[in-house]
């Protein structure tokens, strides 16, 4: 697979733990919206453990529909900055830290093979603890809209549903590249994939590319 541009990719397998993937999976990239996931789960677990339906409505926005101001707003309320040194500890991130620069939730620092650390600590309960953890990932199977592409395409259609996703993605006009970020957990398997390449190819080349990754691995028999 070839694309212009910063490319890693990550496949963490949920019964071994091994995490395999490109020789560059280690080098950071950043989160955009696929930081949303811990957003939810920190609120739920350090800001507000017992929210009204308001509350979760706005998270669920924030999640199914990629809400912009509901992040913002949550990233508030986790207490800014330190939300994010929360998600770095608690889920053992090695390559990762907040953008102290700018001080927002979109520009997180992250690598490939944290992202599937981060997925996996999604996943087994260690983000949300064990009243949310499901809630959280049934949030996740049903995003929907600009933000419903990538690695879960590629599994059959039939199976899709059990496949919980984030992706990230925004036309950084400080480099003028695109930044794609895909998530997508699985029974038995996390993928994570990072890109950053030119305006020019729009962002349906990199929605592209995270599903020839997760189709790659199909193919390969390393999702299943």
């Amino acid at each position: 697979m070839k694309t212009p541009g910063f490319f890693s990719w990550a496949l963490l397998n949920r019964r071994t733990r091994e995490v395999v993937g490109s020789p560059n999976l280690a080098e950071p990239s950043d989160t955009m919206s696929m930081v949303k996931v811990w957003l939810a789960a920190d609120y739920l677990t350090h800001t507000d453990p017992d929210p009204d339906a308001k509350a979760q409505a706005m998270l669920r926005r924030m999640i199914v529909d990629s809400d912009n101001a509901a992040a913002t707003k949550v990233f508030g309320l986790n207490g800014g900055i330190v939300t994010i040194e929360r998600m770095v500890s608690v889920c053992g991130l090695a390559d990762s830290a907040p953008n102290y620069k700018e001080n927002r939730w979109s520009p997180t620092i992250v690598s490939a093979r944290d992202t599937v650390r981060l997925g996996e600590c999604i996943a087994e309960g260690t983000a949300a603890g064990p009243r949310w953890t499901e809630w959280l990932l049934t949030q996740m199977r049903q995003v929907r809209g600009e933000g419903d592409f990538g690695v879960r395409l590629a599994v059959p259609k039939a199976e899709r549903t059990s496949v919980a996703i984030k992706n990230g993605w925004f036309m950084r006009p400080e480099d003028d590249l695109w930044h794609v970020a895909c998530l997508a957990i699985g029974p038995t398997w996390i993928v994570s994939v990072l890109l950053r390449y030119p305006e020019r190819l729009g962002l349906g080349h990199g929605k592209q590319v995270c599903q020839e990754v997760g189709s790659d691995l199909l193919a390969a028999q390393a999702l299943g």
